[in-house]
């Protein structure tokens, strides 16, 4: 395809960007990435998996039951020269089959039952330690969504801007090529050099050229705007207003950091997970009592009669186990999970800091960037008038050629400066609400079905396994021990900001401001 035909092509393509009707939203891009994300998707898989856990820590309290079943067949064949000798003691000549073989058969079965009773708190610790984990999963599936969403908007702003970006740099070749045909006109009559045309078409190839890149690199956005949403950008509507959500000073912002901050709360519940291990550690120092129960058949199998050849067996055990000696083994658990416990608090304060430098990092951006978007509308403004009054001033003599060259350069500049504004305006916005905690699906597309990370571990509480006895035993674990461990509470959520994102209004804009 030739310049011109691909000129054409970006012309179609950015008049049908000027139309509303149709447009894709950017709550559209949102309630695609977050029903079809791969990334979102396996965090969600990887926090069932860590549901897991915990029924796994419960079962320490559940009762095992067991089958065995065993047959045995031998065969002995005694020589001939002991056959008739009594080789039982019995004071009776032992007598053999045919040939001096004599064949026995036995079977036996039996189902054993075992019920912890008491594990010194090593169960009730594990638990503990498992439910903190599962919170501080759904903690980072909060982060991953977060990040994910803010991908999301700053593909959708990068996608607009460059859109832009390709308009403004085609409408430039369109005014070089214009200025190049004019001044060849003039050059043609002899009102001006060859310098000058020479001046105007070096101007146009760079425009060209910057054309050129400006398209490659909204071929390179829209690839990345793909990734995240799953699906190539439309025609994309202006971005609707973040205001609901964005604090007001950025004291307001740092409290809301600190109390709902996703990356803050996941380190508070792993820190009481490694405190939940320590009181494990330290229960492996007390004592478990467990009971078991064991019934059992056996006899022979051939010929097999129930009633004559089986006998039954039953047995109830109750076992205490007491831990005396382990060489050191226990102590260095100890030791090992109290450092690790301190690591996890000591983390608490680190990441609290990141968090803060995070929220005074995109505040910082964001004040700046809306001061940027007040002087490059000036400049705009400015620049245009310029623009247009050396043009007049050219055609009566006062200005060169290179001087509506350079007007024209810095016109475009500004508005290129506009565009990239508004767009880091944006992005330090959505940056701002995810280190927040704000930028979630339920903020921001409330009518989209939300996921409820909750939900699958509510079914996993009372799944197959649970036994009735389970809360008793529960409770005794808990608090019948020397070191008991705290349980882990979900922390509050914050109100669901409405009303979500809106449309933004529809803005006619005059020939002028084009």
């Amino acid at each position: 395809m030739t310049f011109r035909g691909r000129l054409l092509a970006a012309t179609l393509c950015v008049s049908a960007l000027a139309a509303p009707a149709g447009a894709e939203t950017l709550a559209d891009a949102i309630a695609l990435a977050y029903q079809n994300n791969p990334t979102l998707q396996a965090q969600r898989a990887s926090q069932r998996a860590l549901d897991e856990n915990y029924v796994q820590a419960r079962s320490g309290w559940r009762p095992t039951l067991g089958l065995q079943v065993t047959s045995n067949w031998a065969e002995t064949q005694t020589p001939i020269a002991g056959r008739g000798v009594d080789l039982n003691g019995d004071g009776v000549p032992d007598s053999f089959g045919s040939g001096g073989v004599r064949r026995s058969n036995r079977g036996q079965a039996g189902i054993s039952f075992n019920q912890p009773l008491w594990t010194g708190g090593r169960v009730a610790a594990s638990v503990n330690a498992a439910n903190a984990d599962v919170l501080a999963g759904r903690e980072s599936l909060r982060r991953t969504e977060s990040v994910v969403l803010a991908q999301v908007i700053q593909a959708y702003a990068d996608t607009r801007r460059d859109q832009e970006s390709l308009r403004i740099r085609q409408e430039n070749v369109n005014v070089l090529t214009r200025q190049l045909q004019e001044s060849q006109a003039r050059f043609e009559v002899g009102e001006i050099t060859r310098t000058d045309v020479a001046q105007s078409q070096a101007r146009l190839a760079q425009a060209q050229s910057l054309y050129q890149s400006a398209f490659a690199q909204l071929a390179i956005t829209r690839a990345g705007y793909t990734t995240l949403v799953g699906q190539s950008p439309g025609d994309l509507a202006p971005e609707p207003s973040l205001a609901y959500m964005l604090p007001t000073d950025p004291d307001e912002a740092y409290k809301i950091a600190e109390e709902f901050s996703p990356q803050l709360r996941a380190q508070q519940f792993a820190e009481q997970a490694s405190r939940a291990r320590i009181a494990g550690a330290r229960a492996e120092r007390m004592p478990s009592v467990s009971a078991n129960v064991t019934v059992g058949h056996s006899g022979l199998i051939d010929p097999f009669d129930p009633r004559d050849n089986f006998g039954r067996s039953v047995s109830a055990t109750v076992t205490a186990t007491v831990p005396i000696y382990s060489g050191g083994l226990v102590s260095s658990r100890i030791r090992q999970s109290v450092e690790r416990n301190n690591a996890d608090r000591i983390t608490v304060e680190g990441v609290r800091r990141t968090v803060m430098q995070g929220v005074t990092q995109f505040w910082s951006q964001l004040i700046a960037a809306r001061a940027n978007i007040a002087s490059s509308e000036l400049q705009v403004g400015a620049a245009r008038i310029a623009a247009e009054g050396t043009r007049q001033e050219q055609q009566v003599g006062l200005r060169t050629t290179l001087d509506v060259l350079n007007a024209e350069q810095e016109l475009r500049q500004a508005e290129l400066n506009q565009v990239s504004s508004r767009r880091d305006e944006y992005v330090a916005a959505a940056n701002m609400l995810a280190t927040m905690g704000r930028l979630e699906a339920r903020n921001l597309v409330p009518s989209v079905p939300q996921y409820d990370a909750a939900k699958n571990f509510r079914k996993l509480r009372m799944t197959w396994g649970w036994v009735p006895w389970e809360e008793p035993v529960d409770i005794i674990d808990q608090y019948l021990t020397a070191w008991p461990s705290s349980k882990p509470v979900s922390k509050s959520s914050e109100p669901t900001a409405t009303p979500g994102l809106q449309p933004a209004p529809t803005v006619t804009m005059s020939p002028t401001t084009r």
